[in-house]
């Protein structure tokens, strides 16, 4: 064997592995633009989370707002609502979930679940009726809730359906303080 035979076969690896991996470079500027159109677009992003001011929500009033194209409610409760809200047996409530995205989906309808803060004096809610998406109307129904006029249906201080139609706890989305004023969802 040459000296010239033995570089013959390392050039013609190089060259096959060179050949190899512009290809797989191709490929993959190819392929990304496919994969790149599958994710959100900028404006769907700027939408999918948003700040909320609550500091002029007085207790007992609640503050509706859009978000992700779904009224949100915000609700600050008075201790008489909460104390209500926590006094409810679990054992009288259809949906006994707490339909709560901030914890475990297996956590109890019990109000400290779904209440944003440990006192319970802050409560966010999609404003969606479970059973056919109307819009429940604050401080009425038998409960003092919500009460959707469409079917009937109607929910307690905590969002928690009681009465009615709705086969769900009205659904609290995930949201956080960022400070004592303000709370951003999504």
């Amino acid at each position: 064997m040459s000296h010239a035979e033995d570089h013959e076969g390392t050039r013609r690896d190089f060259l096959y592995y060179a050949t190899a991996g512009a290809g797989a470079v191709t490929a993959g500027a190819a392929i990304w633009p496919l994969v790149n159109q599958m994710n959100p677009s900028a404006d769907v992003l700027a939408l999918s989370s948003k700040r909320v001011d609550i500091s002029g929500v007085a207790p007992g009033t609640q503050l509706t707002v859009m978000f992700l194209g779904k009224p949100v409610f915000i609700r600050r409760r008075t201790p008489e609502e909460i104390a209500a809200a926590r006094e409810t047996p679990l054992e009288d409530l259809p949906d006994q979930g707490a339909e709560n995205a901030n914890i475990a989906a297996d956590a109890t309808a019990a109000d400290e679940n779904r209440s944003l803060d440990e006192a319970g004096e802050w409560l966010v809610m999609q404003g969606v009726c479970t059973h056919l998406g109307c819009v429940p109307l604050g401080d009425a129904g038998d409960f003092d809730g919500w009460f959707c006029p469409c079917h009937g249906s109607h929910y307690d201080t905590s969002g928690r359906i009681r009465r009615g139609p709705a086969p769900r706890n009205l659904p609290v989305p995930v949201a956080v303080f960022v400070d004592e004023s303000t709370i951003q969802l999504g």
